[in-house]
């Protein structure tokens, strides 16, 4: 990493100035600039023309060098230079061999003590672009997790045994609030508990990879409007852990609880894709809205801390979440909004909105994730917990539809295993015959529906009418009925 702190120590005289109050250097929202006599972005010339975001958009193509030097010309594109995500790219662009968190992205690239950083008055510079994630990173979670609406309430049960959830709730989302307060991480896991054994060894963390003791430094002390989660795929094997009922696994972490059943991907044995995970993350850290990978289900469990969830369910009669946009094809999912901006901008209008649950997931507590459904999950505090992905008998025939429909959208087996589908299914007969051709039967009705839907709208009458059948209807006719049928139309 090059040695540009000295560019920075120009500024050296006005460290220990009074801090402004709200945004660090004192940036205010655009709309304070209607009654303003005076505002500091005139002193950018003709890149005053341009908006805010295409300014950063700009600055987002040069290095940290260049950056330094243009924030040296006005007061208005220090502001604009200081903008933590320009630092957080190039820090991820180019990571040091070695370093040491320093509170703030453009501190730790630029090795800058704290004391080091020029605290400039822009109090008459107004910025949305600026503004916005400052307060995005501060906002109170208070207001978006409570009053929860008694309708969109996550349903609360102590336990469930294997066949109640395959007679009920295999595809309702749920929280049991007992089988994790018998797991060994419930237990004995914290922060720091883990960090006195693992400090050294590497977590992944989005899209970096730091010792635990790093992340933790910088879990403590930041302030990121959409925090690194760590979310490592590896962790059993790093971290040495046993996995088993106690009966069979003396020196278990932890075990999904039975309820959950048999994960039918297990007949892939090391072939499987991606399953569990171990996540940390400081308060406001979390995942924007997603649905899980080939179509399967997942347990979330909560050791330390607590989490709020908000969840949909997937239909093609029913919208993506507010916000969410997917493509045509559901191969793209746009959620352009940090979680926070979410919550701002479209968290009423979800709670309105028809499949809405919510919830708190608490400490040593698990959550059930059906499949296709979206959710969005937000660390109300500091949290460590384990989840994995699994595909429940009730969810085969969606798992096998997503592997032989969507093959660009699987993900998580290794590159040497080349179709999955194809070894997916052939290990299904061998191992789970009947479930195998019970779940074939069951996607066999959902494409002959499919063909039914179509050719009530293009003829205006069922294949039961025949070709010389009579139908008031004609034409195009887009009414589903009333039969709860989730089918989509090709």
């Amino acid at each position: 990493m090059p040695d540009i702190t000295s560019l920075d120590n120009h500024c050296d005289d006005m460290v220990g100035h009074n801090a402004i109050l709200g945004h660090p250097l004192g940036v205010k929202p655009s709309g304070n600039a209607l009654f303003a006599r005076k505002n500091l972005r005139v002193t950018i010339g003709s890149f005053n023309l341009l908006p805010d975001e295409l300014i950063l958009i700009l600055l987002e193509f040069l290095e940290g060098r260049s950056l330094l030097h243009i924030g040296q010309t006005c007061k208005a594109f220090y502001a604009f230079t200081r903008a933590e995500d320009l630092w957080k790219s190039l820090f991820i662009g180019s990571p040091p061999a070695s370093f040491t968190w320093k509170g703030t992205w453009r501190s730790t690239y630029l090795n800058l003590p704290p004391l080091k950083t020029a605290i400039l008055d822009c109090s008459t510079l107004y910025s949305d672009a600026l503004h916005r994630p400052f307060y995005c990173a501060h906002i109170s979670l208070g207001p978006y997790i409570t009053n929860i609406p008694s309708r969109n309430e996550i349903a609360r049960l102590p336990n469930l045994s294997p066949e109640e959830f395959q007679e009920k709730w295999f595809n309702t989302p749920f929280i049991l609030t007992e089988p994790v307060k018998e797991w060994s991480a419930y237990k004995n896991w914290t922060v720091e508990s883990l960090l006195s054994e693992y400090a050294e060894t590497i977590f992944r963390a989005e899209a970096v990879d730091w010792p635990f003791k790093t992340y933790v430094e910088y879990m403590k002390n930041n302030s990121d409007e959409s925090p690194l989660y760590l979310f490592d795929r590896a962790f059993v094997s790093k971290m040495g852990l046993k996995i088993g009922r106690p009966d069979e696994e003396p020196d278990a972490t932890y075990w999904p609880p039975p309820c959950f059943g048999d994960d039918l991907f297990s007949v892939l044995g090391n072939d499987r894709p991606d399953r569990q995970w171990l996540i940390i993350g400081p308060e406001r850290s979390g995942s924007s809205f997603h649905k899980d990978p080939n179509a399967t289900s997942a347990w979330n469990a909560v050791v330390r801390g607590s989490k709020y969830w908000i969840m949909f369910p997937s239909s093609s009669k029913l919208p993506p979440p507010p916000g969410v946009y997917v493509s045509e094809d559901q191969s793209e999912v746009t959620s352009p909004l940090s979680i926070a901006e979410w919550l701002l901008g479209f968290h009423s209008e979800a709670r309105r909105t028809p499949g809405c649950i919510e919830g708190i997931c608490q400490e040593g507590e698990i959550l059930h994730v059906p499949s296709g459904w979206w959710h969005l999950v937000v660390n109300i505090e500091p949290a460590i917990a384990i989840t994995q992905n699994f595909i429940p008998r009730a969810h085969l025939s969606a798992a096998l539809d997503f592997l032989g429909n969507k093959p660009d959208q699987v993900s998580g087996f290794r590159k040497d295993v080349h179709n999955p589908y194809e070894r997916f299914v052939n290990n299904m007969r061998e191992e789970h015959p009947d479930l195998l051709e019970q779940a074939c039967e069951e996607l066999k009705k959902k494409t002959e529906g499919k063909k039914r839907k179509w050719d009530e709208i293009i003829h205006g009458k069922t294949e039961q009418e025949g070709a010389g059948g009579s139908s008031e209807a004609g034409g195009f006719s887009f009414g589903f009925g009333d039969d709860g049928s989730d089918v989509e139309v090709p």
